[in-house]
């Protein structure tokens, strides 16, 4: 990475790297961006809701920087959760690795706000002897943290006390226990019709396949035993599939198109998944 522009940045990295920008010391700043960009950054782990990094400076021994938000309580969350749970695409998109874009309106529903609204809410501590906060240590681990919520948005949730296991558990379980919830009208898929032609050539054969139901089943399933995840390693279609056999500019063209369809598909099919689950 060359900077950390806010152009092209998924909206909640966006989000959380305004906040730091609008610090009024800039020069401050760059240095942290220098330090995030150039990999003063040695490490940054979680400990609970905290995190705990450690940044090379001008001394030999890197500093010690630990930064937090204010964790929600646990009334909280449970309300957070069952607000998300009450719309299937909340918990597709959470289920998928996306950050929903309606997403704030299940905290603010509930008198919670997911973003710190200054970085005076940002708790903060370096072992360097700089006075200020946040420091060129604190804001080089604050830049390569909107990486870290770029790559994971559930980051975002463990600052506030939930850990990526605990909140797909949460709403795995919430669904499960309200078979009512369903899909909305606009996302349903409708059943493909099947013409003449193919209900004259359907043989009543138990040997025959019947196409337009082949990949369904019709017994009820143990939602706790259904477990919807994203590949681990963030690999689709497309890379397993390997090389595009055209030229290089159209090969580029038409990965560009399918890397916007393919996440899309995706969505869909857990969203229909999860209707399932729950019904």
């Amino acid at each position: 990475m060359t900077g950390y522009q806010l152009e092209n940045r998924e909206w909640w990295v966006q989000r959380w790297l305004e906040l730091l920008d609008s610090y009024r010391f800039k020069k401050r700043l760059e240095r942290a961006r220098i330090y995030a960009r150039e990999g003063n950054v040695l490490s940054i782990e979680f400990v609970g809701a905290q995190v705990l990094a450690r940044v090379q400076g001008s001394e030999v021994e890197p500093y010690q920087v630990s930064l937090w938000l204010d964790p929600f309580t646990d009334e909280d969350w449970d309300y957070v959760v069952a607000t998300l749970s009450q719309k299937a695409i909340f918990s597709a998109q959470l289920l998928s690795g996306q950050m929903p874009d309606e997403i704030e309106s299940a905290f603010i529903s509930n008198g919670l706000s997911l973003f710190p609204f200054s970085l005076t809410d940002v708790r903060s501590r370096c072992s360097c002897p700089d006075k200020a906060n946040p420091c060129k240590h604190i804001g080089a681990v604050y830049y390569q943290l909107g990486d870290r919520f770029s790559e994971d948005p559930f980051v975002l949730f463990q600052l506030r006390g939930r850990t990526k296991t605990q909140i797909l558990d949460a709403l795995r379980q919430k669904r499960s226990q309200n078979p009512t919830l369903s899909l909305p009208s606009d996302t349903a898929t409708p059943e493909p019709e099947i013409t003449a032609t193919q209900k004259k050539r359907k043989s009543k054969t138990s040997t025959d396949i019947d196409v337009a139901s082949f990949w369904k089943y019709d017994q009820p399933l143990d939602s706790s035993l259904v477990v919807i995840t994203p590949p681990l390693d963030n690999k689709t279609v497309i890379d397993i599939l390997g090389k595009i056999p055209l030229s290089y500019d159209d090969a580029l063209a038409v990965k560009q198109f399918l890397d916007t369809v393919y996440p899309t598909v995706s969505q869909q099919a857990v969203i229909l998944a999860l209707n399932a689950t729950a019904t």
